[in-house]
C-alpha cells in the first residue's frame, strides 16, 4: 500500500498536488477528518486489493478536529501502516495575493479579523506538523506545472518511503527557494549572459554548457561537487531522510545554475538514485 497524507497551508496548492496524484492512480479524498486516517489505512485489505494507492488531504478545514493529526499518525506507526507525509507550505504574502484574486474564504477567517491575520494563525497552528513531515514543497515561485512535476518525481515510482533527490536551478535576484536543504552559488563561473549568441539561451542548451564548462576552474568546481554528493547521498540515506532538495543559483538561473542542476541529475541517476530536476525561474 502506497499511503499519502497531503496537508500544508490553504491557497498553498493542495487541491493541484491530490490532481496530480490522482492522474497517478491514486484514490483521493479531500478534507477528511483526522479521526478517519485508520479507516482509509484498512482500505486496501477491506477492497481485497482493488485500492492500494491512497492520498487524503487533511488540513485546517476540520476545525478543532485537526489538532489531533499528530496523535492520528501515531496511531497509524503503531499499528504498523506505512505512510508519508506531504507538506504544502507558501510564502505568507502569496497566500494573500491569491486569496485576495480568487476571493476564495480562508478556513479560519472567521477566527480573524483579516485574511492576513488568519494565515498567519494557520501558519502556527501548522508548525509542528509540518515538522514532522517527510516532503515539503514550496509552492511560492512553483506554477501549477512544477508542481505536478515535483509531485510526479517524488511518487510515481511507487515506493513513498525511497530516497528522492530534487536538483533545482534558481535566479539569486527571484529568491533562494525555501524549501531547499543544500544550496549552492555558481556565480563564481563566468556568466553566459554577456555573450551575445548565449543571452538568451538556457543552460538547457549545448552552446551554453560547453561554455559554462569550457575552462578548467568549472570543471573542478563540478567534479568537487559529484564527489561532495556520492559521500553525502548515502548518509542522509542512513539517518532516514526520504526527500533531499538541492538547489543550484547564479543570478537570473536560466544559464549556470541550469548547468550544474543537469550534471548533477545526470550523476545521481546513472548511480540508481530516483531524482528530478525543477529549474525554477528558465523561463523568467
Amino acid at each position: 500500500m502506497d499511503l499519502i497524507i497531503v496537508t500544508g497551508m490553504s491557497g498553498a496548492g493542495k487541491s493541484q498536488a491530490v490532481n496530480a496524484l490522482e492522474d497517478m492512480g491514486f484514490y483521493c479524498v479531500d478534507n477528511v477528518p483526522p479521526s478517519l486516517l485508520s479507516k482509509f489505512a484498512e482500505l486496501p485489505a477491506e477492497s481485497q486489493g482493488k485500492i492500494t494507492r491512497i492520498a487524503l488531504v487533511v488540513d485546517v478545514r476540520s476545525r478543532g478536529m485537526f489538532s489531533d493529526l499528530l496523535h492520528c499518525l501515531d496511531d497509524l506507526t503503531a499499528s504498523r501502516y506505512e505512510y508519508s507525509l506531504l507538506f504544502l507550505d507558501c510564502d505568507e504574502k502569496v497566500l494573500a495575493t491569491r486569496y485576495k484574486e480568487t476571493r476564495r474564504r480562508h478556513p479560519l477567517l472567521g477566527d480573524s479579523s483579516s485574511v492576513p491575520e488568519a494565515i498567519t494563525a494557520e501558519k502556527a497552528m501548522l508548525a509542528p506538523v509540518r515538522e514532522a513531515a517527510d516532503f515539503i514543497i514550496d509552492t511560492s515561485l512553483v506554477g501549477v506545472a512544477q508542481l505536478k512535476n515535483r509531485i510526479r518525481e517524488l511518487f510515481s515510482n511507487g515506493s513513498t518511503g525511497s530516497m528522492v533527490v530534487t536538483c533545482m536551478s534558481f535566479g539569486f535576484k527571484y529568491g533562494i527557494p525555501v524549501d531547499s536543504d543544500l544550496v549552492f552559488d555558481v556565480r563564481c563561473l563566468p556568466n553566459p549572459f554577456y555573450i551575445d549568441s548565449l543571452r538568451e539561451l538556457t543552460g538547457l542548451d549545448a552552446p551554453v554548457r560547453e561554455y559554462v564548462l569550457g575552462n578548467d576552474d568549472a570543471l573542478s568546481l563540478r567534479d568537487k561537487l559529484l564527489d561532495l554528493f556520492d559521500m553525502l547521498i548515502p548518509l542522509y540515506i542512513r539517518e532516514g531522510k526520504s526527500q533531499l532538495v538541492v538547489s543550484m543559483g547564479c543570478t537570473g538561473g536560466k544559464h549556470r545554475s541550469v548547468v550544474f542542476a543537469e550534471a548533477l541529475t545526470r550523476h545521481l541517476s546513472a548511480k540508481g538514485i530516483s531524482t528530478g530536476t525543477t529549474h525554477r525561474d528558465i523561463l523568467k
